[in-house]
């Protein structure tokens, strides 16, 4: 028993004096370069033919050996797939089996299919439906509009002098001009108050048509064919002042060019006296008001379109399309101004049969 308490010590002392050998980590060894996978075979154009979308391919060079301190390397170092963007191939015809010359002469052959075409509809039906007078007539502003509305509810508050229509210099020569005299042509709605324009004539329209509808929805008579028959009644007053003045022009040999958009847009006017007309009549049922405000606006759209259409009738020297050598007989003159009497006074029957809703 005291061998072994002797013996104890001795022991003791023999695992204490030797310490356990230190640990030693693995450390990963990693080849010097990955090798590239072998190219796919490629056509005679130089496009690849890939079974699946081509993987960017990126090289890293790692060393063969690393040390476990050199895992605290700063990321900045470390290769990123973000900074190369893979850059994706562009399709080539050839992909589809078409060469270039091929490809090339399609789409030149596709270009001149679309400029034939047009072409055609430009000939066919550029004289029936002209683009450029529709975009003058609807080159029109805010301040346009108000002022527009304001004379022609109260034309009499214009001077005479004030309704004179504005020119400016164009580009294009005037086929009743001399080839030395420079090129003049209407100033748009937007540059002249006296200008006639579309966009007003349009939307007066519409709104009348949306009037008889409310009137008559008021009297629980509404049916959908209030608005074809509203539609029907103001193209029809419209066309049929629009052929009194081409005819009167046609007999009077009335020299003066005028579009059918001007035209149109004078007979368009008298929209906005009949709704400032039947507006009132929703509230005041008393007849003598509703004639009263009838009167009015016949009054003013009369004056309105012998102001407007004097230019057109009896023009201006001074008017872009005048020809230089014409010369107006006191007989003619006197013949023309009763016309115009004549369209001014016929306003009352257009009028009167648009009010009668």
């Amino acid at each position: 028993m005291v061998e072994a308490k002797q013996s104890l010590p001795f022991v003791m002392s023999h695992f204490t004096s030797h310490s356990p050998p230190p640990l030693r980590h693995p450390v990963p060894t990693h080849p010097a370069y990955i090798p590239e996978p072998p190219s796919t075979p490629g056509s005679p154009d130089g496009y690849q033919r890939f079974s699946s979308s081509p993987q960017p391919q990126h090289v890293y060079h790692v060393p063969a050996y690393t040390t476990p301190f050199e895992h605290n390397v700063p990321p900045q170092h470390a290769p990123s797939l973000h900074q190369h963007a893979p850059q994706i191939p562009q399709p080539e015809f050839a992909a589809w089996g078409v060469n270039h010359a091929t490809a090339q002469f399609g789409m030149q052959l596709g270009h001149s299919a679309v400029a034939a075409g047009q072409d055609y509809v430009q000939r066919n039906f550029g004289t029936i439906f002209p683009s450029t007078p529709l975009k003058h007539h609807f080159n029109v502003s805010n301040s346009y509009v108000i002022n527009k509305l304001s004379l022609v509810l109260f034309p009499w508050l214009q001077k005479p002098a004030a309704w004179r229509r504005i020119v400016r210099q164009s580009s294009n020569q005037n086929q009743n001009q001399t080839p030395n005299q420079p090129a003049v042509e209407w100033a748009p709605p937007r540059e002249d108050l006296n200008s006639p324009d579309l966009y007003i004539p349009l939307m007066a329209l519409v709104t009348y048509i949306l009037l008889c509808a409310l009137h008559a929805g008021l009297t629980k008579q509404f049916h959908t064919k209030v608005l074809g028959e509203a539609l029907s009644r103001g193209l029809a007053v419209v066309l049929l002042d629009f052929a009194f003045v081409k005819l009167g022009c046609y007999f009077l040999n009335v020299h003066e060019s005028t579009p059918f958009a001007d035209l149109v847009a004078y007979g368009g006017y008298k929209f906005v006296g009949v709704i400032f007309a039947l507006i009132p009549s929703f509230l005041f049922t008393t007849p003598l008001v509703n004639s009263l405000l009838f009167i009015y606006v016949f009054l003013a759209n009369a004056f309105f379109l012998l102001r407007s259409l004097r230019s057109l009738v009896l023009p201006d020297p001074h008017s872009p399309s005048y020809p230089s050598t014409a010369t107006l007989a006191p007989a003619a003159r006197r013949r023309r101004i009763i016309f115009l009497f004549l369209e001014a006074t016929a306003q009352v029957l257009y009028m009167g049969v648009l009010v009668r809703i």
